[in-house]
């Protein structure tokens, strides 16, 4: 999930936090505000490791890393986290630390991401931290300790006012806003060139979006960028590097 303008907010007026939150099939959210779902509905964590961990060679390079930064553009349910800090357990070498800071503007509550994460048993345990950690009322920066060598970062408020003024850079970026089409904002050329200035020489990108428009800001901002095979049958997603 990620930022919404200030007519979108007014229609999902149920509440800052859930913006008008639904749920669909059960335990998905859905935000009627964008007319859009969270995370893709035929599994969201197998898009994660798809989009995002492979698109970013994520894996191969923890293997070699000792301190890893990622940036998230839209925190949402925090999927991408949880999917993250599992593999991350599973290939990390000893002794490295992972931090992951992601951009919200409207964070969701406690209760509501272990609604919408409790869906993947592969994640239970992540899932639980979360949400045991999680501040009742979030706002500003949530920083949270969640294991000796993985730290969650939080920055509350419109991505491109927080990224801006950002102190550290990145290794590697998740971008996954809502759909460009309902959500443009969040794929703007000033946003693409923020997160460029944000991101450490040899660092990358990976994002399901392919519009022809993200392409181009990506690269205005100064990326390479490739398209690649996208998930469950999307043709398209894009990763690109800063060389």
């Amino acid at each position: 999930m990620a930022e919404i303008s200030d007519d979108a907010a007014e229609a999902g007026a149920m509440g800052a936090g859930t913006m008008g939150l639904e749920w669909h099939e059960g335990d998905m959210p859905y935000s009627p505000a964008f007319g859009d779902h969270f995370y893709c509905r035929t599994d969201g964590r197998l898009e994660c490791g798809h989009v995002f961990l492979a698109g970013n060679r994520l894996p191969e390079r923890w293997a070699a890393a000792g301190r890893f930064a990622i940036g998230e553009l839209g925190f949402g349910t925090g999927l991408n986290f949880c999917e993250t800090w599992r593999q991350w357990k599973a290939v990390r070498r000893p002794g490295a630390r992972l931090s992951f800071t992601s951009f919200e503007r409207f964070p969701m509550a406690a209760a509501d991401i272990g609604r919408a994460l409790s869906r993947w048993p592969e994640i239970d345990a992540e899932r639980r931290a979360l949400v045991a950690a999680w501040p009742d009322e979030p706002d500003d920066l949530v920083e949270l300790r969640l294991a000796d060598d993985a730290t969650l970062t939080v920055a509350v408020g419109p991505a491109l006012d927080r990224i801006e003024t950002w102190p550290a850079s990145f290794d590697a970026w998740y971008l996954d806003g809502f759909a460009p089409s309902r959500n443009p904002d969040m794929w703007s050329a000033e946003l693409m060139d923020a997160t460029f200035r944000l991101t450490r020489a040899g660092g990358t990108f990976a994002t399901y979006a392919a519009a022809g428009f993200v392409r181009r800001n990506l690269l205005a901002a100064g990326f390479a960028v490739e398209r690649l095979p996208g998930f469950a049958g999307k043709r398209e997603m894009l990763r690109g590097r800063r060389d």
